[in-house]
């Protein structure tokens, strides 16, 4: 039997639909370049797919055995790997493709690939043909445009049928360059170079074409039918095994970004807490790179189309040099926005994901509340150090122990733990932090493939925190976070406040295999209360605006996640009456966020990005495409301005203001004056954290209903 490998506690999404890999400044080997004839696959290619169904259908959590309706969906899910806006094949090539959709589980089982094999031979055939055709007529393409003319460029491919000849495909392949060629003339590209940088995309995504091998071929197939189980088992190849390691060790030089394919775009997957990107601050999930440069003025490289090995080779570096990413923000409020973000390469260190603290005072009448707040990045935990025995190896518990003391010597009436952004990490670590606030108790439920449950918690009786909390969460919060938050609010140790978490309820494990390894699902996490984490993640007693889109951010948001349900609760003490209270403080809280102009602000700015990805289509008539962009771009003035007149600041004429004030910010952050007291207290200010500021007045609330002599007491204890 297989051994079995190390479980897996982070949240990535779904990120191995081709390959997919960390920042990291180690060298990674250039692909082989093969010929260009039919690729095949190997005898040991062929064990390994034996291996993985077997695996698949053994340890997989949904125990779903591989017969001809899953069959059918694996051909419909490779297809749509390789053609998912319809631009190669043809109506005629679907129904030839037909042949196969019964079979392919029969033939997986005697390691026959032949299915997969023909398909991407004639994939690759006709991508080969069509980018060798766009470049030899380009610039007379691009000369003859007529951008007057009333047509638009479908934007869901989903919708759209397969194309009936090649007549239709050579249409669709004339729109997608002219709304090429638009997007770079709205991104103010000089004429002159319009031409010339498409040539460069279209050669670079021939060499990408021209650098396929029977590797990559199984992947695609094999990743095709795992993501059908749910998308975070996945078969890594030998080289996707060697960059899963890289991320895993955490041992990042670059920008500490995971970054994955979509569509001809590289997609930032998540960032690494604590990393370069991280802390820089705009680099998000969700964003699209569009173009790399090296240093603070060097050349912008289109990377439209690039495989995402090269699009990493360009992007990391050494340490303390500049990469400047050009990107679609995820929350742009037009298609053709395009955005400049400059990060300094670093090393991501583990100190830097400690836990930290600070004291916030919060107003309350003509006195302060002093609120605790710690701020977990990630359940981290040095085992090397502590198999050493090394009595100060660092871990996520002993640092907020030594943090809570602090605190409490600091005289804070409650503490904030703030998970947003802490993607997981240590399972141990999630166990032993629930155990810092708990007296003894379970803590989560673990169950098998096998159907056998498994539960941890703190076993022993022990002294613990037993002051007012609140937990802080986001979209980003997940796994070991969820496992936390979900026993703080089982126990009702402390009230839940934020976005609905990301949803990854799920434990994975790797196999090897003949050739590469198997990601594989095998467990599922349950509260105590019997609920899931999985899909629905952990619902805040009290939910902030969210800054996020659920539909493109989180285990709901990709295809084939593990349903939500619920297993037998286990029996729990419950430490405050916080579901009576709930009611009073949820009413609180509305009463203060309908007025709050950065809440209304956020809601918005949200709702302004939705209507943008809502576009099915864009005009490929230059006046109406430019009207589009000057629309969007008019609301979020307005929404800005909307924020400042509520706030007293200046209004805008133009967002290009905004723009420029936030340069000037970057610039004087990079060469500070001498601060004073004054005006540290000024960008205090100007930093302010909102979601956290409206965390620490629910604790307050909590505070004064539930205990307002030690509220009161703790603002006469911060008076001067």
């Amino acid at each position: 039997m297989a051994r079995r490998g190390a479980l897996i506690l982070k949240a990535t999404g779904n990120t191995f639909t081709h390959r997919w890999l960390a920042l990291s400044g180690l060298l990674l080997a250039a692909l082989p370049l093969p010929a260009l004839s039919s690729l095949d696959y190997t005898p040991n290619q062929r064990e390994s797919v034996i291996e993985m169904l077997e695996q698949l259908e053994e340890r997989h959590y949904s125990k779903q055995a591989y017969d001809d309706s899953l069959s059918s969906e694996h051909l419909d899910s490779y297809i749509d790997s390789l053609d998912r806006n319809k631009m190669l094949f043809t109506a005629a090539d679907i129904v030839e493709f037909e042949s196969y959709r019964l079979v392919m589980d029969d033939h997986l089982r005697k390691g026959k690939l032949d299915a997969g094999f023909a398909i991407f031979n004639r994939y690759h055939e006709r991508l080969l043909e069509r980018i060798e055709s766009v470049l030899e007529t380009l610039p007379e393409t691009v000369a003859a445009m007529d951008f007057t003319k009333e047509e638009s460029f479908a934007l869901d491919s989903e919708s759209r049928d397969w194309a009936r000849d090649n007549k239709e495909l050579d249409d669709r392949w004339r729109k997608q360059l002219k709304n090429q060629v638009l997007a770079l003339r709205l991104a103010d590209k000089p004429e002159d170079e319009i031409t010339p940088t498409l040539e460069k995309r279209y050669k670079a995504q021939l060499q990408n074409a021209q650098q396929y091998n029977n590797q990559d071929v199984f992947q695609i197939y094999a990743n095709s039918l795992t993501e059908l189980y749910d998308p975070h088992t996945n078969y890594l190849s030998p080289r996707s095994t060697e960059n899963f390691n890289i991320n895993m060790s955490l041992s990042l030089e670059g920008i500490g970004a995971v970054l994955q394919m979509d569509g001809e775009h590289t997609k930032v997957s998540s960032l690494v807490a604590k990393g370069p990107a991280d802390k820089q601050g705009e680099l998000q999930p969700s964003d699209r790179i569009t173009a790399v440069g090296q240093g603070k003025d060097g050349t912008m490289e289109d990377v439209i189309g690039w495989r995402l090995d090269d699009v990493v080779e360009l992007i990391r570096g050494p340490k303390d040099s500049t990469v400047r990413l050009e990107v679609i923000p995820a929350k742009s409020t037009s298609p053709d926005e395009r955005r400049v973000i400059t990060i300094v390469r670093s090393t991501v260190k583990l100190e830097e994901q400690s836990a930290q603290k600070k004291v916030m005072e919060i107003p309350n009448g003509k006195d302060v509340i002093k609120v605790g707040v710690i701020d977990i990045p990630a359940f981290y935990i040095d085992f090397d150090a502590m198999r050493r025995g090394d009595r100060s190896y660092k871990s996520t518990t002993r640092d907020v122990k030594r943090l809570l003391t602090e605190l409490e010597q600091e005289k804070v009436a409650g503490v904030i733990i703030d998970l947003r952004n802490n993607g997981g990490g240590s399972l141990q670590e999630a166990n032993e932090l629930t155990g810092l606030f708990i007296e003894y108790g379970p803590t989560v439920q673990i169950r098998h493939s096998s159907r056998r449950v498994w539960r941890d918690g703190k076993r022993l009786k022990t002294p613990f925190y037993e002051g007012p909390m609140v937990v802080l969460v986001n979209r980003l919060s997940a796994s070991a976070s969820e496992i936390f938050a979900g026993a703080m609010q089982d126990y009702e140790r402390a009230l839940i406040v934020g976005d609905r978490s990301y949803g990854k309820g799920t434990v994975q494990t790797l196999i090897p295999l003949t050739e590469g390894q198997l990601k594989v699902t095998e467990s599922k996490f349950y509260r105590i209360s019997g609920e899931s984490t999985q899909h629905r993640g952990v619902v805040p007693d009290v939910i902030f605006p969210s800054i996020y889109d659920s539909d493109e951010i989180g285990e709901s948001a990709l295809d084939h996640a593990l349903s939500w349900d619920k297993i037998s609760p286990i029996r729990h003490d419950k430490y405050g009456n916080l579901t009576s209270l709930l009611p009073d403080i949820q009413s609180l809280f509305r009463e203060r966020s309908a007025n709050n102009p950065d809440f209304i602000f956020l809601k918005d700015q949200v709702k302004l990005a939705q209507e943008a990805r809502e576009l099915k289509s864009l005009p490929l008539n230059e006046k109406a495409r430019i009207a589009l962009r000057d629309s969007q771009e008019d609301k979020a003035l307005s929404i800005e301005n909307k924020r400042r007149k509520a706030e007293g600041e200046a209004l805008l004429a133009t967002l290009d203001e905004l723009e420029d004030k936030e340069m000037q910010k970057d610039l004087e952050s990079t060469h500070p004056p001498a601060l004073t007291a004054a005006t540290e207290k000024a960008q205090d200010d100007d930093d302010e954290d909102v979601l956290l500021t409206e965390a620490a007045n629910v604790l307050v609330d909590v505070l004064l209903i539930q205990q307002p002599n030690v509220a009161l007491r703790s603002a006469k204890e911060a008076s001067p």
